[in-house]
């Protein structure tokens, strides 16, 4: 039995998917503890232990005062409009970094853990390993950032390029991201030089050298070479029953298109009603969820045939004909899974990356959400439902997802890593 710590930003689709690991592992006898910024523990499900970390060791930040600041983070990460947006995200992000750093080596001990669990987008994980001799496993729950010449950096919405020009380009953006990361780079040379451990800048540097577990799969990534410690399992989710009955009913005879913008962008009404007014020119149904981000009165605003705070999504997109969606990749990958095309207005994070992929392979459209209209919205929701071409190509990657093992297979390789660098230390 291994006492495994998990390490994630404070984002429920991150956490969700930590939760997956949680459950498998301890379902094979282990045990799985999450390392949190204080504020998160609240956002973690019932019978999934959570310890708190605080920054410079003190319990003034928890319980209600803590949760109001990592709201208020969580709230400016939704919003991360321009150059002043993304450099306070960047600065804000470094500093959850920073309070994982100062308080982790504490509750790592406190807990008794014998191997880290860390999400790519959060370095601390990999900082906290190296610093105290843990072995350690990294998990893309977003897009890999596992670096490749060829495939630009997820934030980037590029197409595939390998050629000297495509190189030359990711090479450009890669120079443009050092300057916008200079705030994170500067925590993490920081705290190399305060933990004794090799310098390391970048969320690349604080990867684990054993293995990275990616909830894509290969057939909707760019290429990437053959690499041993690199594996994608699939979407990691709970395994729950999904639900068959929808509770609102909706018109057999009309194409029925859904709507997300996930948990951080459902606030944006604009989109929603857009998407709601192109429906309703095609005489296509509109399912929108918004997850909670409107209030009743900006719900009532979208002139939908449902809209909803939250929908069993696995269970709409069963009926879905086209998904509308920021790119976020658990609703993709939930979208291809069940073999529907994609509208993807991506927003922020990897979601301009996803939006790249989604149109390398053909199984759907992007918009920029700047100047987006009903009118460009119902040309390409026309060309999605009209064209089999979109819904083949979603279909052959859904088999694909299916049959790729999810949490299952992302705990064997836990383990497997777990056994390889227990022999190699004896």
């Amino acid at each position: 039995m291994v006492h495994f710590a998990l390490i994630c930003p404070p984002f429920f689709s991150h956490i969700r998917v930590f939760e997956a690991l949680a459950a498998e592992l301890t379902g094979r006898g282990h045990r799985a503890t999450f390392v949190l910024n204080a504020g998160a523990d609240s956002m973690v499900g019932p019978g999934f232990p959570a310890a708190t970390v605080w920054s410079g060791g003190g319990r003034e930040a928890q319980g209600d005062p803590a949760r109001a600041h990592l709201d208020a983070v969580i709230e400016r990460a939704a919003r991360p409009n321009g150059l002043f947006g993304i450099l306070r995200t960047v600065a804000d992000t470094a500093a959850l970094t920073d309070e994982l750093c100062d308080g982790g080596p504490d509750v790592l001990g406190a807990i008794g853990a014998e191997m880290i669990i860390g999400d790519q987008m959060e370095p601390a994980s990999g900082l906290l390993a190296a610093h105290l001799g843990l072995p350690f496993v990294s998990i893309a729950a977003a897009l890999p950032i596992d670096p490749d010449p060829a495939i630009p950096l997820p934030f980037l919405p590029w197409p595939y390029d390998p050629s000297e020009k495509g190189l030359k380009r990711n090479r450009g953006g890669e120079q443009v991201a050092r300057l916008l990361l200079t705030r994170q780079r500067q925590t993490l040379r920081r705290w190399s030089e305060r933990s004794g451990i090799s310098p390391r800048e970048t969320l690349a540097d604080c990867l684990s050298p054993s293995a990275t577990i990616a909830q894509t799969v290969p057939s909707f990534d760019f290429p990437r070479p053959p690499e041993p410690r690199f594996q994608a399992v699939g979407p990691i989710r709970l395994q729950t029953e999904v639900a068959t009955d929808l509770p609102f009913a909706l018109d057999p005879e009309r194409p029925l298109v859904f709507a997300s913008l996930g948990t951080l962008q459902g606030h944006r009404v604009d989109i929603f009603r857009s998407v709601a007014k192109a429906c309703r020119d095609l005489g296509a149904q509109c399912l929108v969820a918004h997850c909670g981000r409107l209030d009743a009165s900006e719900a009532a605003s979208i002139d939908a045939d449902v809209v909803t705070d939250f929908a069993p999504q696995q269970a709409v997109l069963r009926r879905a004909a086209v998904c509308v969606t920021h790119a976020g990749l658990n609703t993709v990958m939930d979208s291809l899974e069940a073999g529907v095309p994609l509208l993807a207005i991506p927003i922020a994070f990897d979601q301009p990356g996803i939006a790249a992929r989604i149109v390398h392979h053909g199984v759907g459209e992007r918009l920029s959400r700047r100047f987006l209209t009903a009118a460009k919205l119902r040309a390409s929701l026309e060309r999605l439902l009209a064209r089999p071409n979109y819904r083949n190509r979603a279909r052959a990657i859904g088999l694909d997802i299916r049959a790729s093992g999810g949490a299952s297979l992302a705990a064997d390789i836990i383990e497997k890593a777990s056994g390889d660098i227990a022999s190699a230390r004896r």
